[in-house]
């Protein structure tokens, strides 16, 4: 039997991708980045604020750290809670320790039920990233188009009605899109978003909209939560991540980022926040690193573009 050879064409096959989001570029082919003070590493503190309520609504998907067991889940919708409670001004101390600004991709929820926490950080200097109304606002292909632009508008008011500043950052849940996304949070005014971890370096979307990479291989939930490693564990990978960004740069001869995804309930708890501050202490006293919020990181970027 012959093949049809209709059955072989694919429209989309070409160098690069299958879709129009952006385009191709590998890292070592761009123009070098140059940092303030000419530093190598751009060192990107992000902290997640998360508010899950009791029950999930599953739609469209349940949120990575979302409740597990049968309903009321008391032991989980209270762990969650202690980062917001305890954990977040643990490290909120080890950040002015270190003399750092951070990112905080904080859910409306946050700002509405958690005013005092939120108005702590913005006197703090840090910054806020949008990061959905709360653990029950998911995106995923399938959300209708008027739901999903209703959750970015709500996310984004909120935040600035409890802030006086709206932000310019969106983090979804889980990274998670759908294919209107991008252009959905270009239109609500969004200047970059933290969800395609598929670099090291900010990138441009078609429409404008800027990507700033947020590890997840870095993350404390995956390294902590997911591989079930020590906070001391994770403290010296995030070393030998710095040491290879720094070589990197130096050879090539061009800037890198190093982004610290950090969870108050999982990294905020008493045996692993010195594990941190140890790591903050090191690293932001290394002459190679500037350590700069995402807003700074995306203002930098864009300038030299």
């Amino acid at each position: 039997m012959t093949l049809d050879p209709a059955y072989l064409d694919y429209p989309k096959r070409r160098h690069g991708y299958d879709h129009e989001l952006y385009p191709w570029s590998a890292l070592r082919d761009r123009p070098p980045i140059r940092w303030p003070g000419d530093k190598s590493v751009a060192l990107w503190l992000c902290v997640s604020l998360e508010w899950f309520p009791i029950i999930p609504s599953d739609t469209p998907f349940r949120a990575p750290g979302h409740m597990q067991t049968a309903y009321p889940d008391y032991r989980h919708y209270t762990a969650r809670d202690y980062g917001n409670r305890v954990g977040v001004y643990r490290l909120l101390e080890a950040f002015a320790k270190a003399g750092a600004r951070a990112s905080f991709t904080t859910n409306a929820a946050i700002a509405e039920r958690y005013a005092e926490l939120v108005a702590e950080i913005t006197r703090a200097g840090h910054e806020i990233i949008a990061h959905s109304t709360d653990m029950n606002g998911t995106i995923a292909t399938g959300l209708p188009e008027d739901e999903e632009r209703a959750l970015i508008a709500a996310s984004l008011h909120a935040l600035e009605r409890a802030t006086g500043t709206r932000p310019r950052g969106w983090l979804s849940i889980a990274h998670s899109q759908s294919w209107n996304t991008p252009r959905l949070l270009k239109e609500a005014g969004i200047t970059y978003c933290c969800d395609w971890v598929n670099d090291e370096l900010p990138y441009r979307f078609t429409n404008g909209l800027i990507n700033l990479p947020l590890s997840h291989e870095l993350s404390d939930r995956q390294i902590i939560t997911v591989q079930q490693q020590s906070a001391d564990s994770y403290a010296q990978q995030i070393h030998d991540a710095f040491d290879w960004l720094v070589a990197e740069a130096e050879r090539e001869a061009g800037g890198r980022m190093l982004p610290l995804h950090l969870t108050p309930y999982i990294m905020g708890l008493p045996y692993r926040i010195g594990a941190l501050e140890d790591l903050l202490g090191d690293m932001v006293g290394r002459a190679e690193v500037w350590t700069a919020t995402g807003g700074e990181i995306v203002d930098c970027w864009e300038a030299q573009q």
